[in-house]
């Protein structure tokens, strides 16, 4: 059915818009007139010409999702039946990739589908974890509380992740940034010095030597180490995607100076969220661990899950299962016994997500604080040396000739 843009009038003389489906514009029309609308101006949609191009239309930001469950929450709170709600929310979304999702959702759900199966078929945007909230809120009548803990949770979720990209962006780009000065320095301005050193004839010191060899070695070589650097990438890549190989770099992960306790904070503060937010929610706690460590992104800390799990289903508390993995520090572990013992183990793994919220920005702040200094002597001792050999042979020239 195709899509009309509207303009009218109400009868305070406000100007009003949105957009409807209908099969021609003077159904559309009708209905405004029925609503009390005045000064009706229709015209059908343009079609996007660059709708048949995946790549070339805008991707759906976890903002969209999270706009979504507040509206939606706020909708059904209000008593407005789903389809209607699903309506209204197909009619405001901006996003033109997430507006055709809202469409076929609503479509599927006025065919006789449940919200949750009709969600389910977008993975891309709404994940297990939504989904299985989704469906226990439809089971339990509370589908408008649901909707309000996942967008808190998505929220948060979206926070912690920003954190993570600001933790990993600093050091990335300042390493490269001092890898690409000392490469310029190498293979364009030393051979400057190297060929004024030639015409002079002198001998020169040792260090000088040494860096003018290396850049000799650089510049002949430099395919063959941006090869390398590529194919040592590529490589480290194809490893990880293997399951062996994110069990053992996701080990190796934890056990790194300053990032390793960042990544095992990120890591507590991602499983105690995602997992108060399913108990809360009355998924049950064996199908809350499955979903929860398949959402970890981290080998150690699913396969720490999963053994929780196994000890849940044979008779064992959560607590002793985490603390035996050794990737949960025992603070926490000693919390979630006490929230076990008290029968608020969803309040408590709430808490002890906002502590952990916490410590990440510390722990984020601090390593931005050792790395800026680090990188700044890094930078001064490779620069200056490369400076200083170069001008060696100059000091000892003007020392000869004075």
């Amino acid at each position: 059915m195709p899509e009309f843009v509207w303009k009218a009038k109400n009868k305070r003389n406000l100007s009003q818009s949105g957009m409807m489906e209908s099969p021609n514009a003077a159904a559309v029309e009708n209905v405004l007139s029925k609503r009390g609308l005045l000064s009706i101006k229709v015209k059908e949609k343009p079609k996007d010409m660059f709708a048949n191009f995946p790549l070339l239309q805008p991707k759906v930001l976890p903002k969209d999702v999270i706009i979504f469950c507040r509206q939606f929450s706020t909708m059904i709170d209000a008593g407005l039946p789903i389809i209607q709600c699903l309506e209204l929310l197909y009619s405001q979304a901006e996003n033109p990739t997430f507006k055709k999702i809202m469409k076929q959702i609503k479509d599927d759900v006025e065919g006789g589908t449940t919200l949750a199966d009709a969600l389910k078929k977008h993975p891309d945007q709404f994940d297990t974890l939504f989904v299985n909230m989704i469906a226990a809120g439809e089971a339990g009548g509370i589908l408008d509380t649901i909707l309000k803990r996942l967008s808190e949770h998505l929220e948060k979720a979206a926070k912690l992740k920003a954190k993570v990209k600001s933790a990993m962006m600093y050091p990335t780009i300042t390493i490269a940034v001092a890898i690409a000065v000392v490469m310029v320095i190498m293979v364009f301005v030393i051979p400057v010095f190297q060929k004024m050193f030639a015409e002079m004839g002198a001998a020169l010191p040792t260090l000088t030597s040494i860096v003018i060899k290396i850049s000799d070695f650089i510049k002949s070589n430099v395919h063959f180490i941006g090869g390398g650097a590529w194919l040592g990438g590529y490589s480290f890549k194809r490893f990880y995607s293997t399951e062996k190989g994110k069990t053992v770099i996701d080990a190796w992960s934890l056990k790194l100076p300053v990032m390793g306790m960042l990544i095992r904070k990120i890591a507590v503060a991602k499983f105690t969220r995602t997992m108060g937010t399913m108990l809360a929610s009355g998924v049950p706690i064996l199908d809350s661990l499955d979903i929860v460590a398949k959402t970890a992104g981290h080998k150690s800390v699913e396969n720490a899950i999963y053994d929780v799990r196994s000890g849940i289903s044979e008779g064992r508390s959560m607590s002793d299962p985490l603390n035996e993995s050794g990737v949960f520090p025992s603070m926490v572990c000693s919390m979630i016994a006490v929230g076990e013992s008290t029968g608020a183990l969803d309040s408590m793994l709430g808490k002890i997500a906002d502590f952990y919220d916490d410590e990440v920005d510390e722990a984020v702040n601090n390593m931005t604080e050792m790395i800026e200094p680090a990188m700044m002597c890094f930078l001064g001792v490779v620069v200056g040396g490369l400076v200083i050999a170069m001008y060696l042979p100059i000091f000892s020239m003007a020392g000869a000739v004075g």
